[in-house]
């Protein structure tokens, strides 16, 4: 799987957004894109598997298991 973060104007700032998901606003365009690099790293470093519970657009709830070694490739796209 590949993820893809891009570094955009929001809010009176700037934030990193996957989907249609944003960050939370920075100040600036560099540290906007310096947190994204930071998530990037971090996302990609493997952990535990563990249970997790989630609720879809539908409002229906899942669980399953998210393995700890099941990670994505990620890139952070500025521009």
């Amino acid at each position: 799987m590949k993820v893809t973060y891009h570094i955009v104007e929001h809010d009176g700032g700037w934030a990193y957004k996957l989907g249609d998901v944003y960050s939370e606003t920075f100040p600036s365009h560099d540290a906007a894109l310096a947190a994204a690099r930071r998530v990037a790293v971090e996302q990609q470093q493997p952990g535990h598997s563990a249970g997790i519970t989630w609720e879809d657009a539908k409002g229906e709830w899942h669980e399953e298991v998210a393995r700890g070694d099941d990670r994505p490739q990620v890139d952070v796209e500025d521009g």
